[in-house]
C-alpha cells in the first residue's frame, strides 16, 4: 500500500470523517487487521480561517505549503487536502513538493461525468460557490453548475464557518439546507454537490428528492483506491 498524506483540521470534524471512511475502505478491501497508512498535518483552523476571510490566501498557501512538505518529509508518497476550500491554494502545494496532490474537484467531476450528469446545484462557502478553483474543473466536464440565490448562499456560508466548523448541527439550519436541495431540484438540476466537506453534517444524502454527491464520500474513497493502487 502507498502512504498518503491528509493535510486537515480545517475542520477537524471533516478530518476525522475522511480518517474513518479511508480506514473502513482499505480494511474491507484488504480484510483481517489492515488499515491504511497515513501521515496527518492537523492545521489549527481559528488562524486559517481568519486570514481566508480576510482574504489573505497568499499566507494560506505558505501555510498549507509547509505542512505539504513536513508530510512529503515524513514519508507521504501522495497528499490530499481534507476540505474543499483549501483547494483554492491547491497550486502553491502542488509548487512545494514533488508528489501528487488527488484533487477533490476532479473527484467530485470523475463521479459526476461517469453518471451522466450535465447540470448541477453547487453549495459550499463563498470561496467554493463564488471563484472559479473548484468550479472550473466540474465544468471542464461539460457539467453546468447553478448556485443558490444570494440570501442563501451567505446563509449558507455563514452556517459552515459559525456552525458546522464548530460541530454545531441545528435544526433550522438543517430546514434551509433542505429547502436549498428541493429548489435545485425544481428548478431542474439533475443532482447536488455538496462543495464543503462539513455540509453532509447537515444533508442526508440518501434522503433527497434529487442525487446529492458528497464530495468528502467521493474524495475519500478516491483517496482509499489510491492507498490501494487501484
Amino acid at each position: 500500500m502507498r502512504k498518503l498524506g491528509m493535510i486537515g483540521g480545517t475542520s477537524w470534524f471533516s478530518t476525522a470523517m475522511y480518517y474513518e471512511q479511508i480506514n473502513k475502505a482499505v480494511a474491507k478491501a484488504r480484510g483481517g487487521l489492515s488499515s491504511a497508512p497515513l501521515v496527518l498535518e492537523s492545521l489549527d483552523l481559528a488562524p486559517v480561517a481568519a486570514l481566508e476571510l480576510a482574504g489573505e490566501w497568499d499566507q494560506v498557501g505558505e501555510i498549507v505549503a509547509a505542512a505539504a512538505a513536513r508530510l512529503e518529509a515524513a514519508g507521504a508518497e501522495g497528499l490530499i487536502l481534507c476540505s474543499n476550500t483549501t483547494h483554492k491554494v491547491a497550486p502553491a502545494v502542488e509548487a512545494a513538493v514533488g508528489v501528487p496532490l488527488l484533487h477533490i474537484a476532479d473527484v467530485t467531476a470523475e463521479k459526476l461525468a461517469a453518471d451522466g450528469v450535465q447540470k448541477a446545484g453547487l453549495i459550499g462557502t463563498r470561496f467554493t460557490m463564488g471563484e472559479s478553483f473548484f468550479r472550473e474543473r466540474i465544468e471542464a466536464r461539460g457539467i453546468a453548475l447553478a448556485l443558490p440565490d444570494p440570501e442563501t448562499a451567505a446563509h449558507i456560508d455563514r452556517i459552515i464557518f459559525e456552525e458546522l466548523a464548530k460541530g454545531q448541527v441545528s435544526r433550522s439550519s438543517q430546514r434551509l439546507l433542505k429547502t436549498c436541495v428541493t429548489e435545485m431540484g425544481k428548478a431542474r438540476q439533475q443532482a447536488v454537490i455538496l462543495g464543503c466537506t462539513e455540509l453532509v453534517l447537515l444533508v442526508d444524502p440518501g434522503a433527497n428528492v434529487i442525487p446529492v454527491y458528497d464530495t468528502t464520500a467521493l474524495h475519500a474513497a478516491a483517496a482509499a483506491r489510491w492507498i490501494l493502487d487501484e
